[in-house]
């Protein structure tokens, strides 16, 4: 049997896993005016419960990274998934902070994952070419998660309640693992049902030979011994709180200053996400055109970053100036995760850009480490400021962090091509 195509049928498997992740990881939020009147908790315990799940996430990238290094991306994948699907399920026997935070680490270590296993993945089964758009594809599934998560959970939430509803989504990533362990069954010069042309191509198409992509991984510090690692590392550490915000904090700001309660939330929260997932594969398909039309892979990366960093800065001003009415603020907060999202394709392909083998994982999970210990910062500081001003000072904070991680992957890499 033979499938044409079978590096996409690939990459939308692990798109469909981050749809699932982000519905997941997405349902507390939605869900909290609901459970925070039941369990009579506060804000304040929301911002700790999302520290703790992004301390485990955090370090979850890291040593995701290295597991899907030691064990490849087929079983990585299958032992992330099924982590953060039991984890899921498992919240609704929460009854307090404790419970809720030690549930929420189970589900941080777990789809922490994916980040690090979808870039590896990448680098297997597409071309240097190829790889932004693949990459765009994926991120295009948070996107996407984000999308159907607030209808869904809101519709599920009605029906069944939230009880429920965690452990209905908690058996989704559970299903996912049958079709992934039936289409990846090898990397494609073993695929039994890869074509011999779609093989070629692959191959051919790859920077590194095959021995280079056997050898072992080099350690952590000889990574991080590069300059062109920490363009990595600096530039998701200032990029990374911009969509992180929106995720863990848009219900909550919807319910703060619209008052609006859980089916609200579910009917409007979804709309910029809509823009994050053309952003997604706009991102990886500009990059890839630059190059197809002769640019140079450092040229390609750093244009496209440059254009979506712009996009950002312009809607995070108009999000402070003129998000005064629910339609307008989401419409806005679309614009600036479109330019987010056509950014991050570009910044979590950078270490296949660099690296060959079982180093492209440890350096991306290091770099999602990074990039949530930044977040977590935020998330410490939005409840201290909101209580006593207002959102938009954590506004202006995010827009100010947009330049400076496009200084910073011009600062530490002169020049993005392979090292290692």
């Amino acid at each position: 049997m033979k499938v044409r195509g079978l590096r996409w049928w690939i990459i939308g498997l692990v798109c469909l896993a981050t749809i699932i992740n982000y519905i997941d990881r997405s349902a507390l939020s939605i869900m909290w005016p609901d459970i925070s009147k039941d369990l009579d908790m506060s804000k304040n315990d929301y911002a700790l419960i999302l520290n703790i799940f992004l301390v485990a996430y955090a370090v979850g990238q890291s040593l995701s990274g290295k597991m899907f290094d030691k064990i490849g991306t087929k079983a990585g994948f299958v032992v992330s998934i099924t982590l953060w699907g039991i984890a899921t399920a498992l919240h609704a026997f929460a009854r307090g902070v404790l419970s809720f935070s030690f549930f929420r680490v189970l589900l941080g270590l777990g789809e922490a994952g994916n980040w690090p296993g979808a870039v590896k993945s990448n680098a297997e089964w597409f071309p240097t070419k190829e790889r932004a758009l693949a990459q765009g594809i994926f991120n295009s599934g948070a996107a996407m998660g984000s999308i159907v998560a607030p209808p869904l959970i809101a519709v599920v939430w009605v029906a069944i309640g939230w009880e429920m509803t965690f452990i209905l989504l908690g058996l989704l990533g559970i299903l996912w693992v049958i079709p992934w362990l039936i289409f990846n069954k090898s990397l494609p010069e073993k695929h039994s049902w890869i074509t011999e042309e779609e093989r070629s191509y692959i191959m051919s198409g790859l920077e590194q030979k095959k021995e280079e992509t056997e050898k072992p991984g080099l350690s952590m510090s000889a990574i991080l011994s590069h300059k062109e690692s920490w363009a990595v590392l600096a530039s998701r550490f200032f990029v990374e709180p911009i969509w992180w915000l929106f995720v863990g904090w848009m219900p909550i700001y919807l319910a703060d200053v619209y008052g609006f309660n859980v089916k609200e939330i579910g009917l409007m929260a979804w709309v910029p996400y809509v823009g994050a997932a053309v952003g997604s594969l706009s991102g990886g398909y500009f990059s890839g055109r630059l190059m197809i039309n002769g640019a140079s892979v450092d040229k390609a990366r750093k244009r496209t970053i440059l254009v979506g960093c712009i996009i950002m800065v312009l809607g995070l001003v108009a999000t402070i100036l003129a998000g005064n009415t629910p339609v307008k603020f989401v419409a806005i907060v679309a614009v600036v995760l479109f330019g987010f999202q056509f950014v991050i394709s570009n910044i979590q392909t950078i270490p296949s850009d660099l690296f060959s083998g079982k180093s492209v994982g440890s350096l991306a999970g290091l770099g999602g480490t990074v990039g949530i210990f930044s977040v977590i910062i935020m998330n410490f500081l939005v409840p201290v400021i909101t209580d006593n001003y207002s959102y938009t000072p954590i506004f202006i904070m995010i827009a100010v962090f947009v330049p400076l991680g496009y200084l910073s992957i011009n600062f530490f890499a002169k020049e993005i091509k392979p090292i290692g």
